[in-house]
């Protein structure tokens, strides 16, 4: 099996458990936010198989949700590539700089920082649609709903893609010839 192939079927399978997690994961917060554990997922392929796989496996996992689960539609799948990329794109871009655990980990929090940001920003911009009400209304959950889920999300995916880290590179190594 050539390289290509075996991160090809990687990336499958990867695309697969991400959209399990999501499907069985899916938790309600607040207002219509749901956590799910999805980026865990995908951050862990882009750390192992670089940002461009962590970009088709969001890319894929959003598609296939906005096909089945979700009720957001186009402005969801739009909002579910742009959290999982901030995130897993930005961690395995800074990983790929210093592929130890520590530029992991710095990754992975500069991911989070990111991820906060971009979905601050984007649902204030978006979520007047989702939610039906002014933009001024939404301002005003800024801070109280929106930053403490995102925050939380970011945390929980960047601890537990932490925490998988060293198992999985090390599971990887063994299976390199």
């Amino acid at each position: 099996m050539t390289d290509r192939t075996k991160q090809l079927t990687a990336a499958g399978a990867l695309c697969a458990l991400a959209y399990a997690a999501t499907a069985v994961g899916r938790v309600p917060m607040v207002l219509f936010l749901k956590y799910d554990p999805k980026d865990i997922v995908i951050a862990l392929g882009g750390l192992t198989l670089g940002p461009p796989t962590a970009f088709a496996i969001a890319l894929t996992v959003s598609l296939m949700e906005m096909l089945t689960i979700s009720e957001n539609g186009v402005l969801g799948l739009v909002m579910n590539i742009l959290s999982s990329c901030s995130f897993a794109c930005t961690a395995s871009l800074l990983y790929q700089r210093r592929r130890t655990f520590s530029g992991a980990a710095a990754g992975l929090l500069c991911g989070w920082g990111c991820m906060v940001l971009t979905m601050l920003l984007w649902n204030y911009l978006a979520a007047p649609v989702y939610m039906g009400c002014s933009r001024q209304a939404v301002a005003a959950l800024l801070l109280p709903a929106f930053l403490p889920f995102n925050l939380i999300k970011g945390g929980l995916n960047a601890a537990a893609a932490l925490l998988l880290y060293r198992p999985l590179t090390a599971a990887l190594r063994r299976f390199r010839p």
